[in-house]
């Protein structure tokens, strides 16, 4: 089947012409992301400032909006309601309230008066800050994991110019992420750890296949220079990754929009991510090859020591 190709035959963007000024204006952000994340911090979620989990279940399948609005007349501060399972089933989330347990047993108290009869409670637990810091320290280990996790296997499968460059354009979509969460104030949650993991495999397959393109034309074009070749390779992969990248923001765009407002930080947040994913793999993980002395030997070499993979 024919690859459809949006970018003309012979295109020749030179972007390491660009490099030095995008890695200037990456670096600007990522200093002002950290910055606001020290300063300002994170609109952190129930998940991870602690609060009340109310399962319950309706008589009658249940409509979240008025539902919502009920619940936000009394003045318990945040509260998120998230359908799961039959159409019957709601899963209440509302912040720590100030005070002791017995100031949590009254805003229990107060969504069952609310509620009012007919309505089932299959579970009531409360989330106190020992358990919701367990739950930062486990999404922040799980980033790092993942950003371990990932290095090794670019390292593994290239060499290891490609895993440092792979990771730093891996960190760089990261701290960007936590950066703009911060500047807006969206709630920051487990969905939002999802998004950014998710956004880092996004990113990582798409600095891959421009690794992939840089590898085949390190054999190819041996006397080729460096930046010459990355423009070549970037320009080989801009159609797919044109494409990727739009038909991924379509789907998360009508998510943003129209998948309702639990969805709305997780969907917000893998549109930028894959915004800054495609950025990065193209101002980022190619010019960094450069500044790593990447030479063709360094592939000839490998091809060398393992006639297997030369001759593959």
């Amino acid at each position: 089947m024919k690859m459809v190709n949006i970018i003309p035959t012979g295109t020749s963007v030179r972007f390491m012409s660009f490099r030095r000024l995008a890695m200037i204006f990456s670096l600007l952000a990522c200093v002002a992301s950290v910055g606001f994340f020290l300063t300002k911090g994170l609109n952190y979620g129930i998940d991870f400032r602690g609060g009340i989990l109310i399962e319950i279940r309706t008589p009658e399948p249940t409509e979240l909006g008025p539902l919502r609005a009920q619940l936000n007349g009394l003045g318990l501060g945040e509260v998120a309601l998230q359908e799961f399972g039959r159409d019957t089933d709601v899963l209440i989330r509302i912040e720590r309230q100030q005070g002791d347990a017995e100031s949590q047993a009254k805003a229990v108290e107060a969504v069952k008066q609310a509620l009012g009869a007919g309505v089932s409670y299959r579970r009531v637990e409360f989330v106190g800050p020992k358990v919701s810091g367990e739950l930062i320290e486990a999404g922040v280990m799980a980033v790092l994991l993942a950003l371990g996790a990932m290095l090794m296997y670019i390292w593994f499968r290239f060499e290891w110019q490609f895993g440092v460059g792979a990771v730093v354009a891996l960190a760089h979509d990261v701290i960007l992420t936590i950066g703009v969460f911060s500047i807006v104030g969206l709630e920051f949650n487990l969905s939002t750890v999802a998004a950014i993991l998710t956004i880092a495999g996004y990113s990582i397959n798409d600095t891959v296949v421009v690794y992939d393109r840089v590898r085949e034309n390190l054999r190819k074009y041996k006397q080729m220079p460096l930046g010459q070749l990355l423009d070549l390779s970037l320009n080989d992969t801009l159609s797919r990754t044109i494409l990727t990248s739009v038909t991924t923001l379509i789907a998360l765009i009508v998510l943003f929009f129209f998948g309702g407002q639990v969805i709305k930080g997780f969907s917000f947040a893998m549109i930028w991510g894959v915004t800054v994913g495609t950025y990065s793999s193209i101002f980022i993980a190619a010019p960094l090859l450069i500044h790593m002395n990447l030479r063709s030997s360094v592939i000839q070499d490998k091809e060398a020591e393992d006639p297997a993979t030369a001759s593959s």
